[in-house]
């Protein structure tokens, strides 16, 4: 299975030279990075190709780093029933970069791109409806940035003399998520590498 993905692989690059960044296979899964401007071309060429037919678009998701210089990569996974295989395509883009549109190549695409708006704040170049999808109307910034409080910019509680819910700042801050794992009210927890550091 390995070789007919590295085959497709190299197949895909041959085609599409000029989009194509770069082609891996990490875990036996097949990765393609492309111009982020080139999404839709490579796209409808998966779609259409008789040697690819990836009819399905599964999911859009994208990962944070905020070191980067291009923050963001956005991730299309594919799944082709016709060829029994699944591609995952990837581009990368800054913070303020829209990505075009998949919702013209698969109808899919709208609400998935919807949640990646939602989530991370990455724009979608002629989406029809973006507009959020999880959150509330009037909820403030991207949850899964890795710049987002934990805490959120508001809290809601039930004011006791207002008779109503309120929503008030947050006063903590924190920059950024430290996935510590170790809560300090817990303390040290049994067979816990850290306890022995």
């Amino acid at each position: 299975m390995t070789q007919a993905l590295q085959d497709l692989g190299d197949y895909i690059t041959a085609a599409l030279s000029q989009d194509v960044l770069s082609t891996k296979l990490p875990k036996g899964e097949l990765v393609i990075t492309v111009r982020a401007a080139a999404i839709g071309k490579v796209l409808t060429f998966l779609r259409d190709d008789t040697n690819c037919l990836f009819k399905q678009l599964m999911d859009v998701t994208a990962v944070d780093y905020p070191e980067r210089e291009q923050r963001f990569e956005v991730v299309y996974n594919l799944l082709s029933l016709k060829q029994n295989q699944r591609i995952r395509v990837k581009v990368t883009v800054g913070e303020d970069t829209p990505v075009p549109t998949a919702t013209g190549i698969f109808s899919s695409a709208g609400w998935f791109e919807r949640e990646v708006w939602d989530m991370f704040g990455i724009p979608f170049a002629d989406h029809p409806d973006l507009r959020r999808i999880l959150t509330d109307y009037g909820f403030e910034g991207h949850p899964l940035r890795k710049d987002f409080p934990l805490t959120g910019f508001v809290e809601r509680r039930y004011d006791d003399e207002q008779k109503r819910v309120v929503y008030e700042p947050v006063k903590l801050t924190q920059d950024f998520r430290n996935f510590d794992f170790l809560s300090p009210w817990e303390g040290v927890l049994p067979g816990d590498e850290k306890a022995e550091g």
